[in-house]
């Protein structure tokens, strides 16, 4: 049986021995937890900009696995300032190369008149909302001379929102040219995605 000598000189592992897999896992691991400091983008490169309804399995109705994409959430599923800041540094610094929209049928942003959610807000606010900040981490912003329904934004017709949304960042100067965008409506009743403009029925697209 050999025998080995405490400091004696040893060969080097050779393939196909356990550390081959464990190291595996432990570059795996760092490339996972590293990833943008490596320059390493999403799995396919891909923003989702969605609504944040609970009923929208963006994953699932997308094909998506965890590190597939960066998704952005907010209300109505809307193209806001932020979503573009979002966007820009995305495509511009971290590789994406496309951006889905995901709207859907049956939203919240279509429940009620732009009339009764500035009301319902100033409830809220208990009173007038001009000194309301808006933008809490940057309290010097303000709306400008536009109201509080347009920082808003209620929908009426979801398929005519998704496709104005996907038109605006194909055109935005601040979104490469070469990025592919693209959207879709989410329809809650039947579980699957279409395109927008080739809805079935008109009762399920518009505001109440």
């Amino acid at each position: 049986m050999p025998h080995h000598t405490h400091g004696e000189d040893r060969a080097e592992p050779e393939p196909g021995h356990v550390h081959e897999s464990v190291d595996a896992d432990v570059d795996a691991r760092d490339d996972w937890a590293r990833r943008r400091r490596k320059g390493i983008p999403t799995d396919k490169q891909l923003l989702v900009v969605a609504c944040m309804d609970e009923r929208i399995p963006v994953e699932e109705a997308l094909g998506l696995s965890l590190g597939d994409a960066q998704i952005y959430r907010n209300a109505g599923g809307k193209v806001t300032d932020d979503v573009v800041r979002s966007a820009a540094l995305t495509t511009q610094f971290f590789e994406t190369t496309e951006i889905i929209v995901v709207n859907h049928t049956d939203c919240g942003m279509m429940s009620a008149s732009d009339e009764d959610v500035v009301a319902g807000l100033e409830a809220a606010a208990g009173g007038d909302l001009d000194d309301v900040d808006i933008d809490p981490s940057l309290p010097d912003l303000n709306l400008g001379d536009h109201s509080v329904a347009e920082w808003v934004r209620m929908t009426d017709d979801i398929d005519e929102a998704c496709a104005a949304q996907i038109e605006y960042l194909r055109n935005h100067e601040l979104i490469p040219d070469d990025v592919t965008v693209t959207g879709y409506v989410y329809e809650v009743e039947s579980g699957h995605l279409r395109r927008p403009g080739e809805r079935v029925a008109e009762d399920v697209n518009e505001r109440v």
